[in-house]
């Protein structure tokens, strides 16, 4: 392996510091503040220190926001704010689709509703799919009072059009679904669709397919947590966190998954032909794919299907960046480590002109009820397409260091596992 120039590596810091300029704030709480209902229980359970966003989707005339009940006093698990809010404002969230539905906000746990939803998708046929856990204070306790299960929205009505319990043989005692990725690859209907779901503390990937209604679970070694990489750093805080799965992103082109767990610092892909084959048979593998290395852990993945770039945020780096895993071209698309301290969503938005959003929080801070109020705590964020810091092509199985804090090695198109 080679190192890159010493005047590469400055244009690379040069690079660097015009993107963190390329960020626009959308939103933006020191603690997110909801528009309660005139309801005691909600008013008296309310601890906005506990409230930390993981998912966003953008649609047409708003943007979604999933809170999960992490810990107690989470009043609504989905919300919603305006698009068209001034930038850099502090609006209060709208529970979705009404307050019904988050009894579970004032201490009265209704299954019918939504008990603790991490992330939300919208499909091309303008409906929003929501995962609920069905798992309250998941740091604190891990207590399951619900079964876990997809509500499907019309985005047009607010109704709820489809729902689905998933039974329990795919399902294990600890498990904590936590994203969502839709696959309308090959549909010739709305409902003909793949979803598939990562199980974070019980590893695996929960698929289920919306034409017939069915789910089944497959499992691999590489959606366990790597216990070498269950500290994270960020800035001048430590933590310990042993999650698997979470990140996910999909290649409509090339039919594949790319997935990572929070603990580790590699990148895998599979195809999903693989997953929609159904539960492996005893004794058969997945065939997973090791796709590369990152710098440091992350949570956030996205994809831009114009290219297949591979869109994510290395925690410790503080930075947003992308990857083309076929010809190993890597750019820096955005680095702040003030505002991009935990990027726990990563997407590129069809319905904001192919723009990249990121929402990011001092999870940290949460995590180790050490957050200040007098801070900015959560944003959301843009990064206009036509505003891209130029690629830098890198050999393959090469490395570089971005800046003094980065380390080695963003990707090296490590290809078989």
């Amino acid at each position: 392996m080679r190192m890159l120039p010493a005047i590469a590596f400055f244009g690379v810091l040069v690079s660097l510091s015009s993107a963190a300029d390329q960020l626009e704030v959308i939103a933006q709480w020191p603690l997110m503040d909801f528009a309660l209902p005139y309801d005691r229980g909600f008013l008296d359970n309310f601890r906005p220190e506990n409230v930390v966003p993981t998912g966003i989707e953008i649609a047409w005339h708003r943007i979604f926001i999933a809170t999960p009940r992490l810990r107690a006093g989470i009043p609504a698990t989905l919300s919603f704010i305006p698009r068209d809010i001034p930038p850099g404002s502090s609006p209060q969230l709208q529970a979705y689709p009404s307050w019904d539905w988050h009894t579970a906000g004032r201490g009265d746990v209704n299954c019918s509703g939504l008990t603790s939803v991490y992330r939300i998708r919208a499909d091309k046929c303008n409906r929003l799919w929501v995962v609920d856990s069905g798992v309250m204070t998941s740091i604190d306790d891990f207590t399951s009072v619900c079964p876990p299960k997809i509500v499907v929205f019309d985005l047009q009505t607010d109704q709820v059009i489809r729902t689905f319990q998933f039974p329990r043989e795919v399902l294990r005692l600890n498990s904590l679904l936590t994203n969502l990725v839709i696959d309308d690859n090959a549909a010739t209907t709305c409902d003909d669709v793949f979803v598939y779901m990562p199980d974070t503390t019980a590893p695996g990937i929960v698929v289920y397919d919306a034409a017939t209604d069915r789910s089944w679970r497959v499992s691999h070694a590489s959606m366990y947590p790597d216990p070498d990489h269950t500290m994270y750093q960020i800035g001048g805080d430590t933590f310990e966190l042993l999650d698997g799965i979470v990140g996910m992103a999909f290649s409509p082109r090339q039919g594949t998954v790319y997935f990572q767990p929070l603990a580790t610092d590699r990148l895998f892909s599979v195809p999903t032909s693989a997953l929609q084959a159904g539960a492996p048979a005893f004794g058969e593998q997945l065939p997973v794919t090791l796709v590369g290395r990152k710098s440091s852990q992350g949570m956030g993945l996205g994809l831009d299907p114009r290219d297949d770039t591979i869109l994510f945020s290395p925690l410790t780096e503080t930075a947003i960046a992308a990857w083309q895993p076929h010809s190993n071209k890597q750019r820096i698309l955005a680095y702040s480590p003030e505002l991009l301290q935990f990027v726990a969503e990563v997407r590129w938005v069809d319905r904001d002109g192919g723009n990249i959003w990121a929402l990011s929080s001092r999870f940290q801070k949460f995590f180790k009820k050490e957050v200040d109020p007098r801070d900015i705590n959560v944003r959301i964020m843009r990064i206009r397409s036509e505003e891209e810091s130029p690629l830098v092509a890198f050999p393959a199985g090469g490395y570089r260091q971005i800046n003094p804090v980065f380390g080695h090695n963003v990707y090296n198109n490590t290809l078989g596992f």
